[in-house]
């Protein structure tokens, strides 16, 4: 019996046939790099885990404002903490959901901590920042110090006509 008639054809089309067991793992990563294309794993889509908080953070003249969608948590449920140039949102989010109907009983429970941190460019009074929870939406308001304000100049942009 010839060695090549033992090697399968769909372990790659050039699979070297003196080393089969390589053709057939480079056959193996791309079938379970095209499975994590198809069929993408909860949370991944954003790169963070499925309980990391959405964060938008912008920035005006006098304050960088930080929100964190965080549905489904209770405001006791929450930390916001500054250190220095390093604001960080913690939180806890306990979500128990139970139906009863005439032929079923359904219980889903989902538990899980979170955080997310975010280094600013500059240190900031923490006694001047303010964090408004409303609708499962998070709202820190950091003002800027004002020598960072005086520093700032906006730059006009010139066409090159």
């Amino acid at each position: 019996m010839e060695f090549k008639s033992l090697v399968p054809s769909l372990w790659g089309r050039h699979a070297d046939m003196r080393n089969p067991f390589q053709a057939m793992q480079r056959e193996m990563d791309r079938l379970f790099e095209d499975f994590g294309k198809r069929f993408p794993f909860p949370g991944e889509e954003n790169g963070f885990d499925s309980l990391s908080p959405v964060i938008n953070v912008s920035e005006t003249d006098t304050e960088i404002e930080v929100t964190a969608e965080l549905p489904g948590v209770d405001e006791k449920d929450i930390d916001v903490t500054l250190v220095d140039n390093r604001l960080t949102i913690k939180g806890e989010k306990n979500t128990d959901k139970e139906k009863k109907e005439k032929n079923y009983h359904l219980v889903e429970r989902s538990y899980g901590s979170f955080q997310r941190s975010i280094t600013l460019p500059f240190a900031i009074e923490s006694g001047q920042v303010k964090a408004n929870f409303e609708k499962g939406v998070l709202t820190v308001t950091l003002p800027k110090p004002p020598e960072i304000e005086a520093k700032t100049k906006k730059i006009a942009i010139t066409s090159g006509n």
